[in-house]
């Protein structure tokens, strides 16, 4: 009986050890490290999460197994499993550690859907892995990796779709021509929104609305859209607007500027360097109308810049005396005499 006593007081220590670093050691340092805001200190102690505890107590088992040295078969395969065990633990970090920093690097340099590249990077490492794990135990890989060549030919026959949407979404991603951030409008009409994620099957965006629309990477790919974050986010918002044929034009060339630039001052002061102007394109049946140009920081901002573009302009132009006409029509009547005349519709 009492050559049980170290072996069992060896695995109590290492679920004690286990218990102690990770509740006490591990989130105390923790702590410590948020406090200083280290850059990716984040993602190295999610990647970590658990891990000490499970260190420690395959520790606990290996120094029992040491110390109680049962028949050297049984030790041989105790051994493999506590090896393939642990190196399993480490994999899982490196593959958390891979898929959080790359993550983090493409959201931060290019804007980039994360989701996809990091879910590869990390699926690579589980694979990489599990290989290193299978020829630490003793399995030859080199047959495994021809079956799994000759596996994977008739699983992509049969995942023609799924493999398609796969790639799909990595050139997507490589091309850079759709971002997580960017707003993006189809050719159909009806969809547009902004990207939120690509996954390895889909494109998620996300109306105005709140609504969520699921796009199939392949079809996203082959499809017409517009980007209005590409090449940069910053657009020109374009208003149409008439002032009456007795107006003084180069007043109300003065005036539009002047409240378009009062408009950017709120909406989008870093831009105000780009001066907003008018150009006028039209003699109309009732007025003569001109188009505004004037920068705004990105595609969703024109609700805003058009809401107070409007309201401001209604109010400068009854201070000043412009007028905005509404449609005037003479209609003609042709009759007998005692019918003949005209009539005007406003």
């Amino acid at each position: 009986m009492m050559h049980w006593i170290l072996p069992i007081l060896f695995i109590l220590a290492g679920f004690l050890g286990g218990i102690i670093s990770e509740q006490i050691i591990f989130t105390r340092l923790r702590k410590f490290v948020a406090s200083r805001q280290i850059r990716g200190s984040e993602i190295i102690f999610r990647s970590l999460n658990r891990m000490p505890f499970f260190w420690c107590v395959l520790g606990g088992f290996y120094a029992a197994l040491m110390s109680y040295r049962p028949d050297p078969d049984v030790t041989e395969l105790l051994k493999k499993i506590i090896t393939s065990a642990f190196l399993y633990t480490v994999t899982v970090v490196f593959a958390r550690l891979t898929a959080g920093f790359v993550n983090l690097f493409f959201r931060r340099t290019n804007g980039l859907s994360a989701s996809l590249l990091s879910n590869g990077a990390k699926t690579a490492v589980l694979v990489l892995g599990t290989l290193i794990i299978l020829q630490t135990l003793g399995f030859e890989i080199t047959p495994i990796l021809t079956t799994l060549g000759v596996g994977g030919i008739a699983v992509g026959l049969a995942l023609q779709d799924t493999l398609a949407n796969l790639f799909s979404g990595f050139y997507l991603i490589i091309s850079k021509q759709v971002r997580t951030g960017d707003y993006v409008k189809l050719a159909d009409g009806n969809h547009e929104g902004y990207v939120t994620d690509i996954t390895w099957r889909n494109t998620t965006i996300k109306e105005l609305s709140n609504n969520v629309i699921i796009v199939p990477n392949s079809k996203l790919a082959s499809a017409i859209f517009t980007n209005y974050h590409l090449p940069v986010k910053e657009i020109t918002l374009t208003m149409n607007v008439g002032v009456g044929y007795d107006s003084d034009l180069d007043q109300v060339e003065r005036v539009t500027v002047k409240v378009a630039k009062e408009v950017m001052q709120e909406i989008a002061p870093e831009l105000i360097a780009n001066e907003p102007y008018i150009r006028f394109n039209e003699f109309a049946d009732f007025s003569i109308n001109f188009t505004l140009y004037m920068r705004v920081n990105e595609f969703f901002d024109q609700r805003m810049a058009k809401h107070l573009f409007i309201k401001k302009l209604h109010k400068r132009y009854q201070k000043e005396g412009i007028k905005i006409p509404f449609p005037i029509r003479d209609i003609y009547v042709q009759g007998d005499g005692s019918t003949n005349g005209a009539m005007t519709l406003e």
